[in-house]
């Protein structure tokens, strides 16, 4: 594998994958798509979020509850919009490319379609940017600095030597064993 541009999950080092399941999803193998318990907890946040903004006048500071399938559908078919109409739209295609694609076909197109940093994206330009290396030869700490880019990577490519990130990648590495790969 050299350059840039789209890598095979083969040429993907299995850290790498571990790794952004660990962060991002740690149920993938299992659920269908969609894990209702923590959209239901990220929902509920949200609203005491909302209610606290009101109060204040600060607007709320919004989480998701997002699959790494979910993740998917919007980066690839849908806007960053947050409304339920949006998230409506979100179910169907996560539904339909779970019901089309296998798991490791999606965790292949999300590896090489996420953000890594602006204008960053796909897990080999995002290795070759941070660590001069293809993804095939990522260590488990690498892929682990990666992975915790995911949830902000304009916000938190400007911090990724910080204390607080290698921290975060210190607790991914240590979930990744427990998590299944597909």
């Amino acid at each position: 594998a050299g350059g840039e541009g789209w890598v095979n999950l083969s040429q993907v080092s299995p850290r790498m994958a571990r790794a952004g399941i660990a962060s991002e999803d740690a149920g993938f193998v299992d659920h269908g798509g969609v894990e209702w318990d923590a959209l239901e907890n990220a929902w509920a946040r949200n609203q005491r979020a909302q209610a606290r903004s009101t109060k204040s006048k600060r607007p709320p500071k919004l989480v998701g509850g997002s699959t790494i399938s979910q993740q998917l559908a919007k980066n690839l078919f849908l806007s960053g919009e947050r409304n339920l109409p949006r998230k409506a739209q979100e179910f169907v295609l996560t539904l339909t490319l779970e019901a089309l694609l296998s798991k490791q076909r999606i965790l292949e197109v999300y590896l090489n379609n996420v953000e890594f940093g602006e204008g960053l994206f796909g897990v080999q330009a995002a290795s070759r940017y941070y660590f001069h290396r293809d993804a095939a030869r990522l260590d488990a700490m690498s892929a682990a600095r990666l992975s915790v880019l995911l949830p902000a990577p304009k916000r938190f490519e400007r911090q990724f030597g910080s204390p607080m990130l290698v921290g975060r990648a210190a607790t991914v590495a240590a979930r990744m064993p427990a998590v299944d790969v597909p």
